[in-house]
């Protein structure tokens, strides 16, 4: 599928030669960050140096005093505490990080993650039976709740106090208990991006103001909220910067024992960026959940024990290698129904009674790589289909499938991915609404894939004089202190344009890997595009072409190189 190649809207010169000289930036990095609405020199250094000390009052968010006292109160009391959470990597790490810090303090301290293929998404039943046969006298639920009215409405019957620490859009009614996430009504947190992880922090942090704990306790347990806000792709500006950012400085310096074991099995070298984080180690946490259950995630990140960590992490890594296989097959079955479809379709929506749900959000972000609608993949179980929605762009998929919220059993999400089961009887009338909604909703200009271009740069900006080949330039270096790269602060793309492949080849038959040649320069990159094997044809026989990248380094034993790596590919205008 042809992209759409989107430059910024231009800054003025003035500008950059303003911050250039003021901050002695040369222009290409003066541009990048005036792009980011970086226009002075406080903003510029409070990006460049995130500070701790500047994190939001935890008291801001709606209902945290009552919050904090209640969990005080348990620990005064010596009461039976639960902590619940999802089993995706932001609610894992977020019962992990909780755990950790309350043990010293709460004697009578459990933790439960729902198994995903028995007891679905959010607060189960199942579990809230069980906290009521067990006599907890609090439940704290970490990234699941808010919209889970009826099963927490087991628990509060019984007399159990529930606080509920979520980020999720709640529905119209609350469920009985201290609601704290940033996106209710009349909540005036200022920042609305916190993860399930980050909401369960903001609490334990209330809970030090209050008087309970030490704040450095705290801190160091920041490695794992940073691997909860690069696995939940929320916006790593503001408050999630600061975090982030200080948690992966952790993650790198004290890295824990179970994820040196986890990088080790994997073949992975530190230094980590937030990146390296979602691509290593979020799917291997995931993995547990998607194919066994995500309790193992949490002892994996609970032990300390070097035979149980090997163990649980072998344990891991088969699941994830197991979940690699399962989702190329499932994708390639999906690819199959989908060539049957007769009409053009402005949603893709497909099921089947022999899928695991445990991969299904994974096909889904596949299927957009090639069809690029907003997506529903569903599994069947008895006579319900549970599955997961993924978006394209900014599109908000949340919005369309809660006018289609009379059709489910269970529902819940944001603007990019949801979560949701409905029964067998209500599929075909759910494909039918779903597709009408998007197809109302969704305008021209969002059905075509973006690639978002940060500036055209020439060849000659990577070299230095004087600098042999594959010196590590400064602009490289530059970008690299933009880190943390996520949602809200993307990483650069850069657009070369009427350019040559010299030495092309194809890796294990589906990554493309070539030098990017500037014919006026005599300057050349070693380029690669994952799994871009059908690029190939357009770099072939000398042939000028334009290419989107990114730029990162290479490393190999003890050398470091220079390496473009690919986003886009097409044919040259002259």
């Amino acid at each position: 599928m042809k992209k759409r190649w989107l430059l910024p809207n231009a800054v003025s010169e003035q500008e950059v030669e303003h911050l250039s000289s003021q901050l002695k930036l040369d222009t290409t990095m003066a541009t990048l960050l005036l792009q980011r609405d970086l226009k002075t020199k406080e903003q510029i250094l409070d990006f460049f140096n995130p500070n701790i000390a500047d994190l939001i009052d935890p008291f801001l968010l709606l209902n945290m005093k009552a919050a904090a006292d209640r969990l005080e109160e348990a620990i005064k009391k010596k009461q039976k505490v639960l902590l619940y959470g999802d089993y995706d990597v932001d609610g894992t790490t977020a019962v992990t990080l909780m755990y950790r810090f309350l043990c010293p303090l709460i004697e009578d301290l459990h933790y439960y993650i729902p198994n995903r293929y028995e007891e679905g998404y959010g607060v189960s039943a199942k579990a809230m039976n069980w906290a009521v046969e067990e006599k907890f006298d609090l439940i704290v639920t970490l990234d699941c709740g808010v919209r889970n009215v009826q099963t927490l409405q087991i628990a509060s019957s019984a007399n159990i106090e529930i606080i509920v620490c979520d980020h999720h859009e709640p529905g119209d009614e609350l469920p009985k208990a201290i609601v704290l996430d940033p996106k209710q009504k009349d909540c005036n947190y200022p920042f609305k991006e916190l993860c399930g992880c980050g909401v369960g922090f903001k609490l334990l942090h209330a809970l030090i103001k209050n008087g309970v704990g030490e704040e450095e306790e705290l801190f160091a347990l920041l490695d794992l909220l940073a691997i909860a806000i690069g696995a939940d792709l929320v916006d790593v500006r503001g408050e999630n910067r600061i975090l982030a950012t200080y948690g992966l400085k952790q993650l790198n310096e004290k890295m824990r024992p179970c994820f040196q074991t986890m990088l080790r099995i994997a073949k992975k070298e530190l230094p980590l960026s937030l990146t390296d984080v979602v691509f290593t180690i979020a799917p291997r946490i995931n993995a547990a959940g998607r194919m066994g259950t995500g309790m193992d995630a949490v002892k994996l990140m609970l032990s300390d024990s070097s035979m149980e960590l090997e163990e649980a992490a072998m344990k891991i890594e088969k699941h994830n290698r197991e979940r690699r296989l399962l989702d190329e097959q499932i994708t390639i079955e999906a690819k199959e129904m989908l060539k049957e479809e007769e009409e053009e379709k402005f949603t893709t929506v497909v099921a089947s009674d022999n899928w695991s749900k445990g991969v299904v959000g994974i096909v889904a972000s596949r299927l957009i790589d090639q069809y690029y609608r907003p997506t529903v993949v569903l599994a069947k179980e008895g006579d319900m289909y549970t599955g997961s929605a993924r978006t394209v762009g900014d599109f908000d998929i949340y919005q369309s499938l809660l006018e289609c919220d009379d059709l489910f059993e269970k529902f819940g999400g944001h603007q990019h991915a949801a979560g949701l089961s409905l029964p067998e009887n209500q599929l075909s009338a759910f494909k039918l609404r779903f597709e009408n909604v998007v197809r109302e909703k969704i305008g021209e200009h969002e059905r075509i894939p973006n690639e978002e271009i940060s500036l055209e740069l020439s060849f000659s900006e990577l070299q230095s004089e004087n600098l042999r080949y594959g010196t590590i330039p400064r602009l490289k270096r530059m970008i690299d202190k933009m880190e943390p790269f996520g949602p809200g602060n993307m990483k650069p793309q850069f657009v070369t344009r009427n350019l040559v492949a010299q030495d092309i080849k194809l890796l294990k038959e589906k990554h493309l890997r070539f030098t990017a040649v500037d014919p006026d320069l005599n300057a050349g990159f070693q380029s690669i595009g994952f799994f871009m094997e059908n690029l190939k044809e357009h770099v072939e026989g000398g042939l000028l072409f334009d290419m989107v990248y990114t730029i990162e380094i290479n490393r190999w034993k003890d050398t470091e190189r220079l390496q473009l790596n690919i986003k886009d590919i097409q044919p040259s205008a002259c």
